[in-house]
């Protein structure tokens, strides 16, 4: 646990929702269970194994200490989260959560919900891919997106505020799209996206029917039982996009799978869409720094012929 310690002691005063302690890339011998996020004003902490009551008094004492030293005579904010046997238990430790919870990330705000599930409503390890579609867009005003999986669309708020025409943000969760709605919203976003609560693979012909695409985004969850499981369904997505791309477009593919690594996308892109060529594969933030690049996220870019 030393070395989560050493983390809080020497972390700074975040403005951004940010990782500060990524046990789970396995370069901190004996915390590879452990996660420190910030999504301000509340320090969220997350153990993949059950943590003991010793073990939290002492990091809550660290946060504390650690916390007074950033803002002195503020109260801390902090929530521990245990995911294990594919359960979840959260409890608020100190302070509190505000409601509705607003966080920023470059400028874009977000809502997130810290106090339930296992996903608060922004990623933090696609950080590398939200900046790279700010910047691709940036540099192609007026472009138009297809967001697949868009969860809280993101992506979306990203790519508008670059000045991106159109966005078509496409996911099963009604839920999840009423928060990118909200998100839109908060970011003084009127207009040029639409939300679609579609099962994707049941839609392609309203997804086509809105193309061609300049940008492409597929972020789909690694296992998702009953609606998406990437062993077998990320093929399905794949065969769609050269008849969905623009000339001279680009495909975005997301993977969050340990046990999946380049190969697995590039091996079957090379098969289904090979009219596609590799461009690069986009870094994920320094923090999220793994002992294998195969088994952190991957997120790599296609690009469709002219």
């Amino acid at each position: 646990m030393q070395a989560l310690l050493n983390a809080i002691a020497t972390m700074v005063l975040p403005a951004d929702a940010q990782r500060v302690f990524h046990g789970r890339g396995g370069l901190h011998p004996g915390c590879e269970h452990w996660v420190l996020d910030a999504f301000p004003p509340v320090w969220l902490l997350t153990s993949f194994q059950p943590a003991s009551d010793e073990e939290l008094a002492t990091l809550g004492a660290a946060l504390s200490a650690r916390w007074q030293q950033l803002a002195p005579g503020q109260p801390l904010h902090w929530v521990y989260q245990c995911r294990h046997g594919g359960r979840a238990e959260t409890r608020l430790m100190a302070g509190g959560v505000p409601e509705p919870h607003v966080v920023t990330e470059e400028g874009a705000r977000f809502r997130v919900h810290v106090l339930k599930g296992q996903n608060h409503g922004l990623f933090l390890d696609m950080a590398g891919g939200r900046r790279w579609v700010r910047e691709h867009v940036a540099d192609r005003p007026g472009i138009k997106l297809l967001n697949l999986f868009a969860y809280t669309c993101a992506f979306s708020v990203v790519a508008r505020q670059a000045g991106a025409a159109q966005v078509v943000n496409v996911d099963m969760s009604h839920g999840a799209l009423a928060i990118g709605q909200q998100n839109h919203q908060l970011n003084g976003l009127a207009g040029g996206a639409s939300f679609l609560p579609h099962d994707i693979f049941s839609s392609w012909g309203k997804i086509g029917r809105g193309g061609p695409y300049g940008l492409i985004i597929l972020d789909p969850p690694s296992y998702q039982k009953g609606s998406f499981v990437a062993t077998k369904d990320y093929a399905r997505l794949m065969r769609r996009l050269p008849d969905l791309l623009a000339p001279g477009g680009h495909a975005l593919l997301c993977l969050n799978a340990p046990e999946l690594g380049m190969a697995f996308l590039q091996d079957q892109m090379q098969a289904l869409a090979p009219q596609l060529s590799f461009v690069e594969r986009v870094p994920n933030p320094p923090v999220f720094a793994d002992v294998s690049a195969d088994r952190s996220l991957k997120v790599l870019l296609y690009r469709a012929p002219d």
